[in-house]
């Protein structure tokens, strides 16, 4: 069945952009693939999107559709990268191999930020602008469902818990604190 996973804040506002990952105790094998593009691009000097959920070993387009130069980095350790200054139309391409969260940023643009995050089920998908998520035809049975946000006030911001998944599907909640973003403007 379908897992509908809702995530707001204390407050009852939805919170977008969190990712809901399913782990189960036997995942089906083969290569995950997701039905969104594996591209973030630079576009009115921001990243979109903001969120990415990528499967490991998955190659992400990075494309600049900005009229100035762009140079991406990311120093995280599950995979540090850096794509010297290109400019509009023009792209470059990286490879994850390592799960985890992957904060990228742009040399020039300090105001500039996204994040890659890279998982192994292929149970996963990021909430919308109403903090609704749907991850489709999920096993019954135990699992462990994971919720992570870059600003989440929690360790390696993320929240998780047991759940039991019926064959019919079901609905989940989470109720968590979002810190604001980085104030970058102030460094201008």
């Amino acid at each position: 069945g379908d897992l509908r996973v809702v995530v707001t804040g204390p407050d009852g506002r939805p919170v977008p952009d969190a990712v809901a990952t399913l782990h189960v105790p036997h995942p089906p094998s083969g290569p995950i693939r997701f039905d969104w593009p594996m591209r973030i691009a630079q576009h009115n000097m921001q990243f979109e999107p903001f969120v990415l959920v990528a499967p490991a070993g998955a190659t992400v387009a990075f494309t600049n559709l900005d009229d100035v130069r762009h140079q991406v980095y990311s120093f995280s350790r599950p995979g540090p990268f850096e794509l010297r200054l290109y400019g509009h139309d023009e792209r470059r391409s990286v490879q994850f191999r390592n799960v985890g969260v992957i904060a990228i940023g742009c040399n020039i643009h300090d105001m500039m930020s996204s994040f890659i995050y890279v998982v192994d089920t292929p149970y996963a998908i990021k909430t919308d602008s109403q903090g609704i998520a749907v991850l489709h035809a999920v096993p019954a049975g135990e699992a462990t469902l994971r919720i992570w946000h870059p600003y989440m006030r929690a360790a390696e911001n993320r929240v998780e818990r047991n759940v039991v998944i019926r064959a019919t599907g079901g609905q989940e909640q989470f109720q968590i604190r979002v810190r604001p973003p980085p104030d970058h403007a102030s460094a201008y």
